[in-house]
């Protein structure tokens, strides 16, 4: 029999591809509480693994050497967590003076736009209440879902450490594994696949550590030049959402710009969106690319792209992950032939200026000859 006889026509092919790619995110959407750990635990397992290794050569116990470094960063992130709750504390003490200088900016405001507009002020507190009562009857299902939220977070850190140990302690077993499903040429480029997928998240998180440090100097050193109270708080806070790739800035500015607009001149505000401004031109075009991007190929079409489709699946998570695991894909499609185009299309590699790869004008040009003969 002709093998080309059997071929599925084009229209089966893209039926199935299609219906493949619905199932396989489904599974991906409905499995995240178990997906979305184990990713986690596995990235950072993976950061640990030098500490590990290090440890480990000094003579120290493989049980010891995983627990130590575990240990070391719960504690880092612990004091950070300590920080962030040591300063909302505060803020919550100076609540009701922000309460206070808030309604005196919505009093002022609703005065400006009377007079600008013409319009009478029972008139706008009635739209204004009527968006408070809006606002209370959706509170319940924020309230809901924040609290979904929180259990999701603290299932995390209960699996996480968990799979972190279980992972670094059967890495060689997990290694082992993966050896004896490949034999001959595919064993090496299962071997490089491996090595440039732990290199590429080591230098990625630890690229996006630096980063975290950077902004948050810049724009708590901002805010302390402008007087902006808890402004070492709003730098953190506004570095840890920059991890969410090109959203996390913009959510970042809302708190500095309220602030701002309560307790300091309007004018502050331009301020404000100056600062996130500067920061964000500096981070995107001198951070990033030398020491977040210089592992990670990713084109910007495509983050802006995967970074959507993980917020549609999982949340902040899948922004977060989204950008790793689209590289780590790419890594996967250049060593497979099939697949290249793909791994060509995810990376950011333009071609030259001045090469065609279809030769457009051409076909424009016996275009136009048909046409006038």
């Amino acid at each position: 029999m002709n093998p080309t006889s059997s071929k599925l026509p084009v229209y089966l092919q893209f039926s199935q591809i299609t219906m493949g790619l619905l199932a396989f995110f489904y599974i991906l959407y409905i499995g995240q509480g178990i997906i979305i750990p184990f990713l986690l635990a596995t990235i950072v397992a993976i950061l640990l693994n030098p500490i590990v290794n290090f440890l480990m050569s000094k003579n120290v116990n493989k049980i010891l050497a995983i627990v130590l470094a575990i240990l070391t960063a719960a504690i880092i992130i612990g004091g950070v967590m300590f920080f962030i709750g040591s300063q909302l504390v505060m803020f919550s003490d100076s609540a009701p003076q922000f309460k206070q200088k808030f309604d005196e900016f919505a009093q002022n405001a609703i005065n400006w736009i009377s007079q600008t507009f013409n319009q009478s002020k029972p008139k706008i507190q009635q739209a204004i209440e009527n968006i408070k009562s809006q606002g209370m009857k959706n509170g319940t299902a924020v309230i809901t879902t924040t609290l979904g939220a929180m259990s999701n977070i603290f299932t995390l850190f209960v699996l996480m450490p968990v799979y972190i140990f279980l992972i670094l302690f059967y890495k060689p077993l997990l290694l082992e594994f993966v050896a004896l499903l490949f034999h001959g040429d595919k064993k090496k480029i299962a071997e490089e696949v491996l090595f440039e997928t732990k290199t590429l998240i080591q230098s990625y998180l630890i690229g996006l550590l630096i980063e975290a440090v950077i902004v948050a100097t810049l724009i708590s050193a901002g805010l302390l030049i402008m007087g902006i109270q808890y402004a070492i708080l709003m730098g953190i806070i506004a570095a840890l959402l920059n991890l969410i790739p090109y959203i996390g800035n913009m959510i970042a500015m809302v708190f500095p710009i309220t602030m701002a607009l309560t307790t300091k001149e309007p004018s502050y505000v331009i301020w404000v969106i100056a600062l996130f401004s500067v920061v964000q031109f500096v981070d995107n075009n001198l951070i990033v690319p030398n020491i977040v991007a210089s592992k990670v190929k990713v084109n910007a079409l495509v983050s802006i792209i995967v970074v959507l489709i993980g917020g549609a699946l999982w949340g902040i998570a899948g922004m977060f992950l989204s950008i790793p695991l689209t590289a780590i894909l790419k890594v996967i499609f250049d060593r497979i032939d099939d697949l290249k185009p793909l791994g060509f299309l995810i990376g950011d590699n333009q071609p030259r200026v001045g090469k065609v790869a279809f030769n457009f004008k051409g076909l424009e040009k016996r275009a136009k000859k048909k046409e006038g003969k």
